[in-house]
Order: C-alpha cells, then sequence, then structure tokens
C-alpha cells in the first residue's frame, strides 16, 4: 500500500482549558482529495496550522511527507502548498510579478521560474489577466492565483482552506473543476477544509466529519451512508398518478417491510425494506404497473444527512445544509 503523505495519531490541541482539536487520527494518500468537514469553530484550521508547523501540538504525532512539522518546520513549507481562507497578494503587482515574488522566495532559477509561471496561469485559468494589477482581480480569481502560488514550489501536498468561500457560482465550479485536475493529473494529495457539503460531497474521495475538536466519522461516502441508515433502509419514492395506488403495489413487494405515505410531499412515499437488495423492485413494479416514478432515493446518501447525523448525535443541534 502507498505510504499516506499526512499521518496523524492522537493528534491534540489544548488553550488552556480549551480543547481545539482531540485524539485525531487521520491519513491522506498521494492523489487523494480527503475533505475535513465541519462548522466553522469545529478545529480544521487550528487541524491544518499544525500540519505546516505553524502551531505546536500539545500530545500526539504527526508527519507530513515522512517530516515532523513542529522540528523540522521549513523543510514541511517548502514541500506543501498551502492556500489560507484570506489570500493576500500585492495588489498593485500583476498576477504573474506576485508569482515571481514567490518563485523568488523559494530560490526557483528565474528560467525555471518563468516557464512553471506560465504553465500555472494557464492551468488556472488566469493567462489573459497575468499582467493586470491583482487589485483588479475579483475573488474566484485571487482564489485561483492562490492556488497558482501555493503550486509554485511545486509540492506533492496541497492544502486549502475554505477555497471556494464568497466565491460566484461560475467561480466555485472552476475551483472544483481545478481541484479535482490537481489530483487526477498531478497526483498532487488535497486535504480540503470546508463547512459547505455539497461542494465536499462532489469533489472528495474521502470525508471526514469534524465536530468539536473530533473527528467523529470518515470515509468515502458510500461508507458515511452505511453507518447512518438504519439496519433496515428507508427509500422516498415520488409517484405521478395515483399515490394510494402506487403504495398498494409497493406493498406487495417482496422485502418491504412498510410504506406510508410521505406527510411532506403529496406525490410521495417512505418505503421501509428489508436490504437494499429490494430497492431495484419497487422502480420495476412501479413501471410494470404504469405508474410514473419521478424519484427514487435511499435516506442517507446525501452528505447533509450523514452531517447532520453525527452532528446532531454529538452536539444535540442540527446543521443547516
Amino acid at each position: 500500500m502507498t505510504e499516506p503523505v499526512i499521518a496523524t495519531r492522537g493528534l491534540t490541541k489544548r488553550y488552556g482549558d480549551a480543547t481545539a482539536v482531540e485524539g485525531l487520527t487521520l491519513e491522506v494518500y498521494p492523489g487523494e482529495i480527503f475533505g475535513l468537514l465541519g462548522p466553522n469553530g469545529a478545529g480544521k484550521t487550528t487541524t491544518i496550522l499544525m500540519l505546516l508547523g505553524l502551531s505546536e501540538p500539545t500530545s500526539g504525532e504527526v508527519q507530513v511527507l515522512g517530516l515532523d512539522p513542529t522540528r523540522q518546520s521549513l523543510e514541511v513549507k517548502r514541500r506543501v502548498g498551502y492556500l489560507p481562507d484570506a489570500v493576500g497578494f500585492y495588489e498593485r503587482s500583476t498576477g504573474r510579478e506576485n508569482l515571481q515574488y514567490t518563485a523568488a522566495l523559494n530560490r526557483l532559477p528565474e528560467d525555471v521560474a518563468a516557464r512553471r509561471i506560465d504553465e500555472l496561469l494557464e492551468l488556472v485559468g488566469l493567462t489573459d489577466a497575468a499582467d493586470d494589477p491583482v487589485g483588479t482581480y475579483s475573488r474566484g480569481m485571487r482564489q485561483r492565483l492562490g492556488v497558482a502560488d501555493a503550486l509554485v514550489k511545486d509540492p506533492a501536498v496541497l492544502i486549502l482552506d475554505e477555497p471556494t468561500t464568497a466565491i460566484d457560482p461560475e467561480g466555485v465550479a472552476q475551483m472544483l473543476d481545478l481541484i479535482r485536475g490537481l489530483a487526477r493529473d498531478r497526483g498532487v494529495a488535497l486535504l480540503l477544509s470546508s463547512h459547505l457539503l455539497h461542494q465536499v460531497q462532489s469533489v472528495c474521495d474521502r470525508v471526514g466529519i469534524f465536530v468539536a475538536g473530533r473527528m467523529v466519522a470518515s470515509g468515502p461516502m458510500e461508507e458515511l451512508a452505511k453507518q447512518v441508515v438504519a439496519s433496515s433502509p428507508v427509500v422516498e419514492v415520488r409517484v405521478g398518478g395515483d399515490v394510494q395506488a402506487a403504495a398498494d403495489v409497493l406493498r406487495a413487494v417482496p422485502g418491504v417491510e412498510r410504506c406510508d405515505l410521505d406527510s411532506e410531499s403529496p406525490d410521495g412515499l417512505v418505503v421501509v425494506v428489508d436490504d437494499d437488495t429490494v430497492v431495484p423492485r419497487l422502480a420495476n413494479r412501479l413501471v410494470h404497473a404504469d405508474i410514473p416514478l419521478l424519484h427514487l432515493r435511499r435516506r442517507g446518501d446525501e452528505l447533509d444527512e450523514i452531517y447532520r447525523h453525527w452532528f446532531g448525535e454529538e452536539a444535540g443541534e442540527e446543521v443547516k445544509a
């Protein structure tokens, strides 16, 4: 198995009596997009600061690319790209000039820096705006320039802290496409911190759910869904036509434990089944009965449901998607 590029064991950070991160165990692998999901104040940024060697853990172990960020922070910073939630640039300098400054700080030869900067500007879609002052850039353009800035040193790991906050929908789509491409085409390991549920779901290979400084669940979406769904899966069904007739049809399907009208949807049904193998039979029976099927979904497959499950269980509150 490929060695993880980020690995923590029991990582903990306390500030006096307050615990920001408690007992975090985490592994991120090359070419993987791992999402840290949680509300503001959950401990995501504190975790990132410890990974970068900008904050010393109270206890536990952490390695980034085989290095100890506390003892080898400069080497970690040379090999890890970081995009904070608020990117700072020299406003009167152009996008290209800002990248040239970063390249000089990383001691890249001028010819190497020039080629790499041209490549990165094209990668992030800023070639046409490369020689415009950054002060004229939109928030989305600044974020994409921030990704290019983090990639100047050709890192193996890229850490993004809330990269799509306050960006318009088109800018969000561009940023998410860029993130996918970095993992797919360059093999970069990405750690993405966000509180935006559906964006994390759309781009991440695995997700870790943060609640009050603790990671309460982690894994691929399918595994998280299995942890949420009860032993008897619940399926939402919406039909065109006679809902009561559809209910009668579904109640006759082997493996259906219960089929009730959905109080929140006039054309909906809530079906409890023995196991997932029953779900395709629901659709087949409705089709054979000439009842139009408008919607069929197993509850628990959406990240917002999964997150609410864990947040409600751990903190007694509900988070809105």
